[in-house]
């Protein structure tokens, strides 16, 4: 079964969740039958084609961003061309110029539609985008959400709720680096050996802010990994907090951010809006038997993060109820070590990228028989 993914980035040069998130499907839904490729816009797309871990990329020049949507003339012609030999397509939503070419070039293969995240931030354009988005939503085969809290809590998914399944993403932790002893012992020196880490880009929605209220008038050592938009911003408040407990890494490679994950103490994840919709560094904290620190959005960050088991799930925007948090993980040691441990068991039992693959081979083979395609025709790419 051939299955072609359409997104405007993807991991071969970006790092956002989603993107994450298709790459751990092109390489766990092999096992189960599935080759996937992957057409996505960049900004200088040579080679147009290129091999990323095993799989196909194609790439198309992005010829201007809105609104973070990328559009690209090109792409259309693009897809029209490569849905033509493949016997399913996957969308991952939201990204309204990817609706647009759907209905463009009168795409009427089966398909399917990660729901990843509502719309928050550009609420007046979302008025305009509106009509589009449930044409779209309506014409697709099924549509998944990433975690059941987010299906209970979208007010558009509660339109679609009869076409709609749970499949958690899921990661797959033989395909992250083993930190070399080096490399381990370099940040043991650097940072010591117990400290609350984030991980995660830097952005409006991801509630540093609130972290580092939180970390004002305590003495316990901080970690933020990632870079972003609102960088400066956060140092400036941290220096005007007169926080010396923080410490601000930027971007890291892969090796150091494992022996990162696996040498602190708990993961803190402030979020405090739904443009939060999983949380998949949530989960590598998860993946690495971590207890957590997290916010009550409604969204997949409280699924993964149960309150109590794997960890404490406070109030949003509200630094007193963090900083309470962080104390109690950090006076109560033997309390954290066994929410990690249980952590780390939600992660296998529920959320592992085997799960995840076989999940939406399932649901791909279920589309295509409820289009009326045998498995005769799927193998001889019909």
């Amino acid at each position: 079964m051939r299955v072609l993914h359409f997104y405007k980035t993807y991991q071969s040069e970006s790092y956002g969740g989603i993107a994450q998130t298709i790459f751990q499907l092109c390489k766990c839904s092999s096992a189960s039958g599935v080759e996937s490729e992957v057409l996505t816009l960049s900004e200088a797309p040579e080679p147009a084609e290129l091999m990323y871990h095993g799989h196909l990329v194609h790439r198309v020049k992005q010829d201007l961003q809105i609104a973070s949507t990328g559009f690209s003339l090109s792409a259309i012609r693009r897809f029209a061309q490569l849905a033509e030999d493949f016997d399913l397509v996957h969308y991952h939503f939201p990204w309204p110029f990817m609706d647009l070419a759907h209905f463009v070039t009168r795409m009427n293969k089966p398909s399917v539609v990660t729901y990843h995240s509502d719309i928050v931030r550009y609420k007046v354009l979302l008025q305009l985008y509106r009509p589009l988005m449930h044409r779209f939503l309506s014409s697709v085969d099924a549509i998944v959400a990433t975690s059941p809290n987010y299906l209970q809590t979208s007010s558009v998914l509660a339109g679609y709720k009869e076409k709609t399944q749970v499949i958690p993403i899921g990661l797959d932790k033989s395909s992250y680096p083993k930190p070399s002893e080096a490399v381990t012992e370099q940040w043991r020196q650097r940072i010591g050996g117990r400290f609350f880490l984030f991980v995660g880009a830097i952005r409006y929605y991801k509630g540093l802010h609130i972290l580092l209220d939180a970390a004002h008038g305590t003495d316990y050592p901080i970690v933020i990994v990632g870079a972003g938009p609102i960088e400066k911003e956060l140092k400036r408040h941290a220096a005007e907090l007169g926080l010396n407990n923080v410490i601000f890494l930027g971007i890291v490679n892969d090796e150091d951010k494992v022996a990162l994950l696996r040498q602190c103490y708990a993961l803190v994840f402030p979020s405090h809006l739904r443009s939060e919709a999983f949380g998949i560094s949530l989960l590598e904290g998860a993946m690495y038997g971590k207890p957590m620190i997290s916010s009550e959005i409604g969204t997949g960050t409280s699924y993964i993060n149960n309150h109590g088991e794997t960890g404490l799930v406070v109030p949003p925007s509200d630094p007193a109820a963090f900083r309470a948090a962080m104390q109690q993980l950090w006076n109560n040691p033997d309390q954290a070590q066994a929410m990690g441990v249980r952590a780390q068991a939600r992660y296998q039992k529920l959320f592992t990228a085997r799960v995840m693959g076989e999940s939406y081979a399932t649901l791909y083979r279920d589309v295509l028989a409820m289009r009326g395609v045998t498995e005769q025709q799927v193998s001889l790419g019909a």
